[in-house]
């Protein structure tokens, strides 16, 4: 067999396969096409939605002192016996160590902008983050840390611990549940259909639980005296909402 004729059986043969690819794939795209339609005939899809008010039970503010010295030395040193001062009060009221956590240490020159960028000293910065649930004592924290030298306060926020989320996540459910069930039989009213079982579920949870109170240290210092700082709370909302997904017939 000459070899004109061997690349011509040989171009006919790949012409064949690639034919029978082209038809495969149409097949099989046909079948998915078809099982995903046959997955969603004779079903309606609904949401419920359920939220709840709750007092958020653990607040989170940082703490911290920051200081200005001639040399990077004697800024970092004073800023370590003030901060530690600020530590050891913070103990004394009962704050455990897994309460406090170091979140930022810097020490960096400052600069005089005017006289070409000349350094003019050292500025030190320390501070803590606290998360506690002792939300009576934020106020008493507050005032026996700026009192033991801390002059760096940052916002509070308050939050919904993971444990009462959880003490709320049955009840949440419940609600977004029967909510989303009521839909859909009101629905499938409206159309003539009867919900016969359910197909799918999903859910979804959420917690709008950041309350931010903003402390101004120039202010705290302007009133300081025998008043303590006022400190709310207030409300934070706690909600669930579910997918499902009902057979009609």
């Amino acid at each position: 067999m000459s070899q004109e004729n061997k690349n011509d059986k040989s171009y006919y043969v790949i012409i064949a396969l690639s034919v029978v690819l082209v038809l495969m794939s149409a097949t099989i795209y046909a079948i998915s096409q078809s099982g995903s339609e046959k997955d969603t005939e004779n079903t309606i899809s609904m949401s419920g939605y359920a939220e709840q008010k709750v007092v958020p039970d653990t607040a989170t503010l940082s703490i911290g002192v920051v200081v200005q010295s001639a040399t990077a030395k004697e800024a970092s040193d004073e800023n370590a016996v003030l901060m530690s001062a600020v530590i050891a009060e913070l103990k004394a009221m009962g704050l455990q160590d897994k309460e406090i956590k170091t979140s930022y240490v810097s020490v960096s020159p400052v600069y005089d902008y005017d006289k070409a960028q000349t350094i003019t000293g050292y500025s030190a910065s320390n501070s803590v983050q606290i998360t506690t649930t002792k939300l009576d004592n934020l106020s008493e924290i507050i005032d026996r840390s700026t009192a033991a030298g801390a002059n760096d306060i940052g916002r509070i926020s308050f939050s919904v611990s993971d444990d009462m989320q959880k003490q709320l996540r049955e009840d949440l459910m419940n609600e977004a549940v029967v909510d989303a069930s009521s839909k859909a039989t009101t629905l499938a009213k409206s159309l003539g259909v009867e919900i016969t079982g359910v197909q799918t579920s999903s859910i979804s949870e959420s917690s709008n639980s950041r309350v931010y109170y903003e402390y101004d240290m120039a202010i705290a210092e302007k009133g300081s005296g025998a008043v303590s700082t006022p400190i709310q709370p207030g409300e934070s909302t706690v909600s669930m909402s579910v997918q499902v997904t009902y057979y009609i017939e």
